[in-house]
């Protein structure tokens, strides 16, 4: 059974990634990698370091036109800086009634289109991604929620003509959930990056940096990126 798996380099998508490939063959895999205007490309690169070291074709597509009007603090074009801070910080600031400012407007919904329109192409059944119940927490992250994969799932479905499925393995899991199952199948955490700022070293303040910390912390092990 083909797979397209959403793979931006990060620690949910490489773990995805690892877990896809415990049902099927590298080759009946396909890695796909978004720019989409953010502000670095460091995350980009250790997208195909994952790809390669699970030797997977890893194919990228640029979406960056689409958020030309975006304000999100991610893009290169705003002037706003990237929150610091834990995420249940920031979800206490909006009272969990918008998403965080490093949200990217429906990205994950345009993503998972683009990847559904592939996925049909090369006679590939389901389309996967790395979303967990930490970001949908708090409505920070809306297309990470359950409710959201089950509609984008229901809409691919029907206008793939029941061809194509979206899923998302740690929909119902915290992010230590997801480090837990990687690390018992060896997804090289080492070659990942999920730190929002660019540079050679993750800040360590911002909310993906402090999240993945403590999900590597509740696994008793540390983080081998750092």
């Amino acid at each position: 059974m083909k797979k397209v798996v959403l793979l931006s380099g990060g620690v949910d998508s490489s773990t995805c990634l690892g877990l896809a490939l415990q049902e099927c063959e590298p080759g009946d895999v396909l890695a796909l990698n978004m720019f989409y205007g953010q502000k670095h490309d460091r995350e980009m690169k250790s997208a195909r370091d994952v790809a390669k070291f699970y030797g997977v074709e890893l194919m990228e597509l640029d979406l960056s036109q689409i958020f030309a009007k975006s304000d999100c603090s991610l893009l290169a074009h705003s002037g706003k800086d990237i929150a610091e801070g834990s995420y249940a910080e920031q979800i206490k600031e909006t009272g969990g009634k918008k998403p965080v400012s490093t949200y990217v407007p429906f990205r994950n919904g345009l993503m998972l289109s683009a990847a559904a329109s592939i996925a049909i192409s090369i006679g590939a059944s389901e389309v996967w991604y790395g979303a967990h119940a930490d970001d949908a927490a708090g409505s920070a992250y809306p297309d990470c929620s359950e409710e959201f994969l089950q509609d984008i799932d229901s809409a691919i479905y029907e206008g793939s003509g029941r061809q194509v499925h979206v899923y998302a393995p740690f929909i119902l899991f915290p992010k230590s959930e997801v480090v837990k199952r990687g690390l018992e199948i060896g997804v090289p955490y080492e070659l990942t990056w999920s730190c929002y700022n660019g540079g050679d070293k993750p800040c360590g303040k911002c909310g993906t940096c402090i999240d993945r910390a403590e999900a590597f912390r509740a696994n008793g092990v540390k983080d081998p990126a750092l």
